[in-house]
């Protein structure tokens, strides 16, 4: 699992801070891969906020709201817990999730939570956007370095991705929203069937929409078109299989939906900057 993580405090310590509109007090990525399950189980909650993004993949998440029904949540959302309530949620190694998080308290927090659309629910939807990540790594570096003016930093990066999240809200308009449905089901598709060959025309035609208007809406969803968001589920896959069996390249290749071996190690070259083999020898390389 890679994690970079980075605190407030000496450790992750929940506060309730309302001297400040803002307080940030932890934030990290996770990467979930060699772990089978990482599950979280917080039954009376935290004092402070928690905002998740689900960044690739996708995870599980319990709300008292659904009746503690196991509910997924897909790539493009953010997910947030208020003070006290019961968190439950888990990550699978299968599904290469990559998420984002941060914990915070503030006067002000929930005027803002509010204004972004949270005022009603705990999920959003905002898109799969490097920005977001983007936001979180700074926010963590911030943490980790504690430079001068640091804290005046993480309430000025939490506002923006506020801001951010409220943009996407703002540009979603009904028929956007009326859509969302479909691209949420396309990315489920594409999650379920990588391994076969997939025809982007062909799925698009299939559910009667034109190619271009496809591959521009999932684009704006998704931050990538169709066909670079099945290579990068290819490809993390491949990953997993690489570094976790003793499976051949060929065999591979094949596992992960590609029926030529050579035009597959062409493809994890040019994602990776390494070839299968080299990436199985030296492991991943540091971030």
């Amino acid at each position: 699992m890679y994690s970079n993580t980075g605190y407030l405090y000496d450790e992750d310590i929940e506060t309730e801070d309302l001297t400040h509109p803002l307080t940030v007090l932890s934030c990290g990525i996770y990467r979930l891969s060699h772990q089978p399950v990482m599950p979280t189980l917080r039954p009376k909650g935290r004092k402070d906020y928690q905002l998740l993004y689900i960044f690739s993949g996708k995870a599980f998440f319990s709300f008292h709201d659904s009746r503690n029904k196991e509910v997924e949540i897909p790539a493009g959302h953010m997910v947030l817990y208020r003070p006290g309530e019961s968190q439950e949620y888990h990550y699978y190694a299968k599904d290469n999730p990559e998420v984002c998080w941060i914990h915070f308290s503030g006067c002000q927090a929930d005027e803002f939570l509010d204004k972004i659309g949270f005022s009603k629910s705990h999920t959003l939807f905002c898109g799969t956007s490097f920005h977001y990540p983007e936001l979180f790594r700074r926010i963590i570096l911030e943490l980790q370095l504690k430079r001068p003016c640091f804290e005046e930093l993480l309430r000025f990066y939490l506002g923006q991705l506020f801001t951010e999240i409220h943009r996407s809200q703002l540009e979603f308009s009904a028929e956007k929203y009326r859509n969302q449905k479909e691209m949420e089901a396309t990315v489920h598709y594409f999650n379920e069937f990588f391994t076969q060959a997939i025809s982007i025309e062909e799925y698009a035609a299939g559910h009667h929409m034109s190619i271009s208007w496809f591959i521009r809406s999932f684009k704006r969803y998704m931050g990538m078109t169709p066909m670079q968001y099945i290579t990068s589920i290819r490809i993390n896959k491949a990953k997993e299989l690489l570094k976790n069996t003793n499976c051949s390249i060929q065999e591979i290749s094949g596992l992960v939906g590609y029926e030529n071996p050579l035009y597959f190690s062409r493809i994890f070259r040019k994602q990776t900057g390494l070839s299968p083999s080299q990436y199985r020898k030296e492991g991943v390389p540091k971030e």
